[in-house]
């Protein structure tokens, strides 16, 4: 597979603690990357890292087949815009005026393709209406469109939903996909918004204490974290005995403990499992989201 960044080892380490350890990272061209942990588990320090705003302890990374050591990296860099934690915008600018000077910044010989930018992220309207009086939706898509200032194909957004009603989490919902399949832009997303990110992501990395426990794509998730209901028994030897003379699809969790994939009559269940010394203790359904599959995966408080 062709991956636009991938990580080696990398760790970050500050006095006597780790914001990254060992980190291992892929990221393919053209995915929607959702990168999802709880605060503090290292995603904004690998974003810093990434963009060489922080450099490793140790380990290393590759952007577009550059190595994080080569001279080279910095020109691999250009291919990237982002976002980190706020926008970089002028609250006494006017739209315009922050992407011209954006424009400045990144030493572009003309202004061409500021009016299709803001175009691009609904802002064409926006006249002389200073940044400051934005609305934070609004800010966020110019934040956007500056990021994408250099013409970047690798975006990278810490957060970009935070804080915005539900009319500017759609809007950016759509925008980031518009930018995704039309333009091809690889899009590397941090959010704690997990229903809105299972709308858009295409492949997912979760992240606790700076380790990458796990990296799947969203076929793969659906085929994982799928709706079960999950049973408490005495003990799930006999439980397993009687799903199978039942046809029913099941997973042993433990001793005590399984998900079954099927409805069934609880009752007949129960009735089965005692006629084998076994008893019913629970019965709880789940929904088959993003977010119940990061509580199982990583559990701990619900703070993605």
């Amino acid at each position: 597979m062709d991956y636009v960044l991938t990580t080696d080892g990398l760790t970050k380490t500050y006095r006597h603690c780790k914001a990254l350890d060992g980190l291992a990272m892929h990221v393919p061209r053209g995915a929607i990357y959702g990168f999802v942990g709880r605060n503090g588990a290292g995603k904004t320090t690998l974003i810093r890292q990434i963009c060489g705003l922080q450099t490793p302890t140790s380990g290393s990374y590759t952007l577009y087949d550059r190595d994080s050591n080569d001279l080279e990296i910095a020109r691999a860099r250009r291919r990237m815009g982002a976002i980190i934690e706020q926008p970089s915008i002028c609250p006494d600018m006017t739209a315009e005026e922050n992407l011209r000077y954006q424009y400045r910044i990144l030493g572009l010989p003309s202004d061409e393709g500021i009016e299709r930018l803001l175009a691009l992220v609904g802002l064409e309207d926006t006249g002389r209406k200073k940044a400051g009086r934005f609305s934070l939706g609004m800010r966020q898509r110019l934040g956007i469109a500056i990021a994408l200032a250099g013409d970047p194909d690798f975006l990278v957004l810490d957060e970009p939903m935070n804080g915005l009603d539900p009319q500017g989490i759609v809007e950016i919902r759509e925008l980031i996909l518009r930018l995704n399949r039309e333009r091809q832009i690889t899009v590397l997303i941090s959010s704690h918004i997990l229903d809105e990110l299972a709308r858009i992501a295409t492949h997912y990395g979760f992240i606790d204490r700076g380790h990458m426990v796990r990296e799947l794509s969203a076929q793969e998730l659906e085929r994982e974290n799928r709706k079960c209901a999950q049973l408490t028994v005495t003990d799930t030897r006999p439980l397993a005995r009687v799903l199978d003379r039942m046809g029913v699809e099941y997973r042993i969790l433990s001793e005590t403990q399984a998900e079954i994939y099927s409805a069934v009559n609880v009752s007949q269940l129960a009735i089965s499992l005692a006629g084998e010394d076994c008893e019913l203790l629970s019965v709880q359904e789940h929904e088959a989201s993003l977010e119940s599959f990061y509580m199982r995966l990583i559990g701990g408080e619900r703070d993605a």
